[in-house]
């Protein structure tokens, strides 16, 4: 009888196993993203534009580095991102929403760098996007 439990479990196992998802997570687990991944560049301009809406800085500030990325599968995808947002050349003033056409201030008084921790969170069939938490330091 000892012989069916562990046939069973091991066929138990081997069931889940089939369940991995990202390379060999679980779905609700956290996995890491690849830094050139579609989602999560939209995620980060999404993060971007809640610190710019909170800001009262005269300039738009855009993503200059991701530092690390993970996803969680769980009713949608929830991403969590440490990165790092700068101050550009564009004046919020002129209403320019398109960041990839601000360049980043040179090196000065006016350069300003923070480092931030975001989770967002993403539900792709209703196509919502909800930033969860944002928190930046210096």
């Amino acid at each position: 009888m000892m012989g069916v439990k562990t046939l069973l479990l091991a066929w138990l196992l081997a069931d889940l196993g089939g369940g991995l998802v990202d390379g060999g997570s679980m779905p609700g687990s956290l996995s890491d993203v690849s830094r050139t991944d579609g989602g999560l560049r939209r995620v980060v301009l999404t993060a971007a534009g809640h610190f710019n809406d909170q800001s009262n800085d005269a300039f738009l500030f855009k993503p200059s580095a991701i530092i690390r990325a993970q996803r969680q599968v769980v009713k949608g995808v929830r991403y969590i991102v440490d990165l790092e947002i700068s101050r550009t050349l564009c004046r919020k003033r002129n209403h320019n929403k398109d960041l990839s056409r601000c360049d980043l201030q040179p090196e000065g008084r006016l350069q300003q760098t923070f480092e931030c921790h975001a989770v967002v969170w993403v539900v792709p069939w209703k196509n919502e996007t909800k930033t969860l938490e944002f928190d930046c330091k210096t």
